[in-house]
């Protein structure tokens, strides 16, 4: 499917996978392999955004997959998130959908709303919250009787 898809159905937490269709290269071929891996892979849909206007152009819509973390003795050093927009020529699919019961950690701002963290429950949503420090977070039950679309349930964090 498409990028637009993507955006159009795609529920936030679901796990992403992408393609350029073409054959893995053999792991002795390291630049043709790490050019092949930043055109192949799977994230977890962290954000969607809308076009966005400015006086000379208009950026199309995107949405951002969270891939990994880099780190070291517990600490993060680096997170990779990759940003693809409504005209990629990658082919995307649903892998995973998020399950019901499963609880999102969201985060408003700039008019976008941003997937924090998926928990199991609320109350391992509520202790991540309490562990990260996220004062302005809100939790969402995936598949509550409001709809599966960010922004729905308002429970308090």
């Amino acid at each position: 499917m498409s990028a637009t898809t993507i955006l159009d159905t795609a529920p936030l937490g679901a796990l992403i996978r992408y393609t350029d269709n073409s054959p893995k290269p053999p792991a002795r071929f390291t630049k043709k392999l790490a050019a092949w891996e930043r055109s192949n892979g799977v994230g977890r849909l962290v954000k969607k955004e809308p076009p966005r206007p400015y006086p000379t152009w208009t950026a199309p819509a995107s949405f951002t997959l969270y891939e990994g973390n880099f780190s070291s003795d517990g600490v993060i050093l680096v997170t990779i998130m990759r940003t693809h927009s409504a005209d990629s020529a990658l082919t995307f699919e649903v892998a995973e959908e998020p399950q019901p019961g499963q609880v999102r950690v969201l985060l408003d701002f700039g008019g976008c709303t941003e997937l924090l963290h998926l928990a199991e429950s609320v109350t391992a949503a509520e202790l991540w919250i309490a562990r990260e420090g996220y004062r302005n977070a809100r939790l969402e039950i995936v598949g509550s009787e409001d709809g599966d679309r960010a922004g729905n349930a308002e429970l308090a964090a």
